[in-house]
């Protein structure tokens, strides 16, 4: 069992940046593929970017890529998401998620997840 608890949500103007934070409870973090996914209102979940269980292979959805960047601590449990030169389309609420998957990037593919939180951007 994995309890994660994203935070680092706010608001921001666009051209802004924002780190978001994944902590994770339980000793197994490090066997777990990370993600993070977003939903804004009237869509469907979105996956973002995923990172393999050692950190390597990041793997990010066009949108991002050059903006977002995907890191993991395992000695500390904890997944981030650097989003810099943010954009109105990026306002969404964000979460992470485990799963064992390798790069996967379909919801149904992930284990546990976050209660996620809000970015707005403004423009």
């Amino acid at each position: 069992q994995v309890q994660l608890v994203e935070s680092g949500g706010g608001s921001v103007q666009a051209g802004g940046s924002l780190r978001l934070s994944c902590a994770a409870s339980g000793r197994t973090f490090s066997r777990y593929v990370m993600a993070w996914f977003r939903q804004a209102p009237g869509k469907e979940r979105e996956f973002v970017a995923v990172i393999t269980w050692s950190g390597g292979h990041p793997y990010y959805v066009d949108s991002v890529k050059g903006r977002f960047t995907i890191s993991r601590d395992n000695a500390k449990n904890t997944v981030y998401l650097q989003m810099n030169s943010l954009k109105p389309e990026d306002t969404a609420v964000y979460y992470c998620a485990a799963g064992s998957r390798y790069l996967a990037t379909m919801p149904w593919e992930y284990d546990y997840w976050g209660q996620g939180t809000q970015v707005t951007v403004s423009s």
